[in-house]
């Protein structure tokens, strides 16, 4: 009998009521682990519901006290960090080293929300005016919820709730319907962990859900994470209809290679930044910017081997260095991706179309792709894939690979690799996107600092975590106050000045 898997309301496993479910597959086998209810307007409802009426005790308990619910939740996460992994490669594919790492950035977001007490504090002006005080707090928006993708199954999600809930807001999350077993698991920890039934939920669901995440009148914010046509969407409906709202979107993340790079250290970063998670990351190097034909050729001539020899296979395999794409929708779309790349007239120097992987069954699998020669109006070159094709563009020198990345509609992240200082300052000053790396291939920044990119990767005007979690998941209030120091008579009818 197929496992079904429930949604997670005021603190408890509740079954779905709308008769529709989503298939969970495990994308190494091709096999149906599980179903997932798909929730109805009513039950999203229920949902927001349920946050609302947690909210005015959680909003009124001392950011002390909340901040102990996530240290214990933290104790939990490492308690139970195996159990997570192995649920994230089921569900999504990765390998388990990769999903131990999804669980660890995610919880580092947690670490850094622990800190509520000091990030949570106001300032304060004496005597701005002859006996006047100001000070400013900041105060929680309400109920919140949160639209996660496929690819980062705990860390996405923990961008987002250990934030909103340290911050004195409840929050419902709605997780992508192909991996939903972290979300459920980490809600249960929370409660495991103290926190009051209510405060986070957790609805499964597709588009009926998400449209009444951004419609109902209770819910004051809404964070994404996801494709830029999506977040767009999700970036105008949610603020026409009064919200908060954050939306993270797709990228094409460049990494340039001056002629003074170490070549052996840049190849040993691609394998990692283009093929890791099969190339399902946000943050992925999906295009390599060589400066010069010939560092060009030199890389190229060292990636060939290391891409050919990828060892591909089910995520919690020994060995294994990639995993399945998520779906056999997707594996279709990126291999179309490769047939597309060879039309426009790009070189396929190493194709992965033909993989077969042993023993598992009607898995998603594809082999590392590599293309030369890629040129800026090829759709290979502008289009996000989301999957292990590295596309090798040649630049001339540095200012035409520095206008070449300023020109992409993203602007998620970028890298650039040399010995030169006044080159990685110049990059790192007038490259137009959000996160940059010098001599570091995927630059996400650490919890303590914000995560987002510019152009159409971001839509709103706050990042992730970090400084910016925090101002996102609140609102300011300034106060002014003045006690008199006797008996006043008579009233002031011209505006009030701090002389």
């Amino acid at each position: 009998m197929t496992k079904i898997l429930h949604h997670y309301l005021n603190g408890q496993r509740v079954a779905g009521t709308s008769g529709r479910f989503s298939d969970v597959i495990n994308p190494a086998s091709g096999d149906v682990i599980a179903q997932v209810p798909l929730a109805s307007a009513d039950e999203t409802a229920s949902a927001i519901v349920a946050a609302a009426e947690a909210f005015p005790a959680w909003r009124d308990t001392p950011p002390l006290r909340r901040a102990r619910v996530l240290f214990r939740f933290i104790e939990l996460l490492n308690q139970n960090m195996d159990e997570l992994a192995s649920l994230i490669s089921e569900e999504h594919g990765k390998v388990f080293d990769d999903a131990i790492g999804d669980v660890t950035r995610g919880m580092e977001v947690a670490e850094f929300a622990c800190g509520a007490p000091h990030l949570l504090k106001g300032h304060f002006s004496e005597n701005v005016g002859t006996n006047v005080d100001s000070h400013s707090i900041r105060q929680p928006l309400g109920v919140c919820a949160g639209i996660t993708p496929f690819n980062f199954p705990a860390m996405v999600p923990m961008w987002m709730f250990p934030l909103a809930i340290i911050c004195g807001n409840t929050f419902v999350l709605k997780p992508s319907e192909k991996v939903p077993s972290t979300a459920l698991r980490m809600a249960e920890l929370m409660s495991e962990a103290g926190l009051p039934a209510g405060v986070l939920n957790v609805v499964n669901g597709d588009k009926e859900s998400v449209n009444v995440l951004l419609e109902h009148p209770q819910i004051a914010g809404v964070s994404f994470v996801g494709s830029t046509p999506v977040a767009e969407h999700i970036y105008k409906t949610a603020t026409a209809n009064g919200k908060r709202a954050q939306a993270l979107g797709g990228a094409k993340n460049h990494m340039v290679v001056m002629p003074d790079a170490d070549l052996d250290q840049v190849t040993n970063a691609l394998m990692g930044a283009a093929y890791g998670a099969a190339g399902e990351r946000c943050m992925a190097i999906s295009v390599v910017v060589a400066v010069g034909d010939e560092t060009a050729d030199a890389l190229v001539a060292r990636l060939i081997p290391r891409v050919q020899g990828l060892k591909v296979g089910a995520g919690m395999s020994v060995g294994v260095e990639m995993g399945p794409l998520i779906s056999a929708e997707h594996l279709v779309k990126v291999k179309n991706y490769v047939d597309i790349g060879v039309a426009e007239g790009a070189t396929l120097i190493v194709d992965g179309r033909d993989l077969t992987v042993p023993a598992s069954g009607k898995g998603f699998f594809l082999g590392g792709c590599l293309f030369d020669r890629v040129t800026t109006d090829m759709r290979i070159y502008k289009e996000e894939i989301f999957g292990p094709v590295l596309a090798v563009v040649r630049a001339q020198d540095f200012n035409v690979a520095l206008e070449m990345i300023n020109a992409h509609e993203y602007g998620n992240g970028t890298s650039i690799f040399t010995r030169d200082g006044d080159t990685a300052r110049t990059f790192g000053s007038q490259v137009q996107a959000g996160m940059v790396g010098v001599n570091i291939p995927i630059p996400v920044p650490m919890a303590y600092h914000s995560f987002g990119g510019w152009k159409r990767s971001l839509f709103g005007d706050v990042h992730m975590h970090g400084t910016e979690g925090i101002n996102f998941y609140t609102k300011l209030k300034t106060i002014t106050s003045r006690w008199p120091t006797g008996i006043r008579s008579g009233s002031d009818f011209h505006m009030p000045t701090m002389g």
